[in-house]
């Protein structure tokens, strides 16, 4: 029996089968590329879904890591660590916010967003102002409070009751969400492009309507960015785009570069609002995953990988829609950055399928939309690489 079989057959036998996972075992990566245990090698434009930024096996972060393991690892957060301090001050001063909560994942940042704004409200405006409101086809994380935040029927089956104090209303409607505002409402939840959901962008004025519709209704704004912050729409966050600012924002993903770490941001007023006592984690920023984080913030920043993911975007963007000029089975191309999508008429499991044969890996949102959240460091030839391949099975597609 040959070594990749024993290790599907073994991961079967002993995980729970809450994966659909396809049937190769990935053993190395270097920056776009990943390896196989047999040795064939990927171009990876999935990205561990939007976490892997600066590419597989970053010599920086494999620097920084190795560094800091030698240091200090792990600490209560009873205490102070300088790792920790130096990123929330990086991200305070390269953002709307104030102050900074670290966790570990972007499910328990968003509980942690949704845990303040209660919090908040309950402090300053009594207990009734507590419903939050969230958006159709919206996905926000898969504990209980996160699970009953999201938008998306297929991933709350069985889990009922799922917890109260949540209403939902259509992506891209004012109207819509004007009509569901009244005195109970605390805060409205919603990423700025909807990754999970398709890669749905919003109206030009969408974002600027919603905070005009909060600030009427005195409630908070919260702006998951989870899988779109951190440079993946070209700037370093995605409200950049909108010229508007949220009350909170959540971080994940490519904050860590593959290290696992979430963080909420919030104003002073509403941080005031967690004291000691009020919200707390045993693993939420330990020395190891902050100096990693710093280090691949700096690198975003400083290194110009935000404005190369800009330009490339544009790059990879305007070829997709080469192929749709081509392909009449190409609804749609959107996005921007480096999360885009491609809907299209059918379901595409099967093009995932065969570009992995061809040795690329993508990756399905819905069942008939290709996602593409490469690292920021692709390159163009590499890009080109990837159109090519799509080219030769779309043309497979049509002559079949």
């Amino acid at each position: 029996m040959d070594k990749i079989k024993t290790t599907m057959e073994r991961a079967n036998k002993y995980m729970f089968n809450t994966y659909s996972r396809f049937p190769i075992t990935l053993v190395r990566g270097k920056g776009c590329r990943i390896w196989d245990e047999q040795g064939k090698e990927y171009l990876d434009f999935v990205g561990g879904i939007a976490v892997c930024a600066l590419g597989h096996a970053s010599d920086l972060v494999t620097d920084t890591l190795k560094k800091q393991a030698e240091t200090l690892i792990h600490v209560s957060n009873l205490y102070y660590t300088v790792p920790q301090t130096d990123l929330a001050q990086m991200l305070v001063e390269n953002s709307f916010a104030d102050r900074v909560f670290f966790c570990n994942s972007g499910a328990e940042a968003n509980e942690a967003a949704i845990k303040l704004a209660r919090r908040y409200m309950n402090i300053n405006f009594g207990t009734t102002k507590n419903t939050v409101i969230s958006m159709d086809n919206s996905f926000h994380g898969r504990t209980m409070a996160t699970l009953s935040a999201t938008g998306q029927k297929k991933v709350k089956t069985g889990y009922n009751p799922l917890l109260e104090g949540f209403k939902f209303v259509p992506y891209n409607d004012l109207a819509g969400l004007e009509q569901a505002m009244d005195e109970t409402i605390c805060a409205v939840l919603l990423e700025p492009i909807q990754g999970e959901g398709g890669v749905v962008c919003p109206d030009p004025d969408y974002l600027k309507g919603v905070r005009n519709i909060c600030d009427e209704y005195n409630c908070l704004l919260i702006f998951d960015e989870v899988q779109v912050g951190m440079g993946r729409t070209g700037k370093l966050f995605a409200y950049e785009h909108c010229g508007v600012q949220p009350d909170i924002m959540t971080l994940a993903k490519a904050l860590g570069n593959g290290l696992p770490i979430g963080a909420m941001l919030s104003v002073e007023k509403l941080a005031r609002a967690f004291g000691p006592g009020s919200h707390a984690t045993t693993f939420g920023g330990t020395p190891l995953v902050t100096a990693v984080s710093l280090a691949v913030l700096r690198s975003l920043i400083e290194d110009g990988w935000i404005e190369h993911c800009r330009k490339v975007g544009i790059y990879f963007k305007d070829a997709l829609n080469k192929l749709k000029q081509k392909y009449n089975f190409i609804k749609e191309v959107r996005g921007m950055g480096l999360i885009l999508g491609m809907e299209i008429d059918r379901p595409c499991a099967p093009i995932v399928e065969a570009c992995m044969e061809k040795g690329f890996l993508i990756n399905c949102a819905h069942e008939n939309v290709l996602r593409f959240l490469p690292p920021l460091i692709v390159t163009k030839d590499e890009i080109d690489m990837l159109i090519n391949a799509m080219d030769e099975v779309f043309t497979d597609m049509t002559i079949t």
